[in-house]
């Protein structure tokens, strides 16, 4: 079995393979992409705000968020993303960057040249669709984000993004709920939620005082998954994984 890193486009082919929508044939079409790819460092810059984007960037390993910063200095994440993730599909036909693409974590990032891809889905229109659809479901990711920070209390805002990550890294084959780290730290978590890093220390112990999680910092990870869901009164329906 390759890995991912041995052919950058495999973790890209799965996922799309994966919604079925596209067959074998069109798996192998991605395979010949022209790829460049770099192990980047946590906290690097994939993509920044009114950079002129030429290629799209495919995380192969590691991971990763968008987000937006404001004049003073404040970031609001908007989404993370787990391997076989395009970071920027919209880039495909949007030239300029409106949001930045950050890693919080190493990772190795493929890169693709926009003219190639443009190519490959006019030649394989349902590779077209497949990343259509893709776009379609950032969208439905952020609409659940908006009812997240404006709407729940902070343990079930807490508990509902790492309930939505946790479940988009099982789907990319990346371990079951309790086999898995959970890479951000408070800052990360703070700026994803809107909470102060103060606050989400308190929600995060009292998540472990609930029996939800267990660890800390960097270490953090699922004691009791029916548990964190239901706090979070998450429903993985918006994530579309079935389709």
């Amino acid at each position: 079995m390759f890995s991912f890193i041995e052919k950058p486009a495999a973790a890209l082919g799965q996922k799309l393979c994966g919604s079925g929508m596209i067959s074998h044939d069109e798996v192998d079409a991605l395979q010949s992409l022209p790829l460049r790819t770099l192990r980047l460092k946590a906290g690097a810059w994939v993509v920044t705000e009114g950079q002129l984007v030429s290629e799209c960037g495919v995380l192969i390993s590691g991971y990763a968020c968008r987000h937006k910063v404001a004049k003073d200095g404040g970031r609001q994440i908007v989404s993370f993303h787990v391997a076989g993730d395009f970071l920027d599909v919209q880039h495909l036909w949007l030239e300029n960057a409106d949001h930045n693409v950050q890693l919080i974590t190493d990772a190795n990032v493929a890169f693709v040249p926009v003219t190639a891809l443009r190519q490959l889905v006019e030649e394989h229109p349902a590779i077209g669709v497949a990343l259509w659809r893709d776009s379609l479901l950032d969208a439905s990711v952020f609409r659940e984000w908006v009812l997240n920070v404006g709407r729940r209390g902070a343990k079930t805002r807490i508990a509902h993004m790492l309930c939505e990550f946790v479940t988009r890294s099982e789907a990319a084959g990346l371990g079951s709920p309790s086999e898995q780290v959970i890479p951000m730290t408070q800052e990360h978590i703070g700026d994803a939620t809107g909470l102060t890093s103060v606050h989400v220390n308190r929600m995060l112990r009292t998540l472990r005082e609930d029996g939800a999680l267990q660890g800390s910092g960097r270490d953090l990870q699922v004691a009791d998954w029916k548990r964190l869901k239901q706090i979070a009164e998450f429903r993985a329906d918006y994530l579309h994984l079935a389709a």
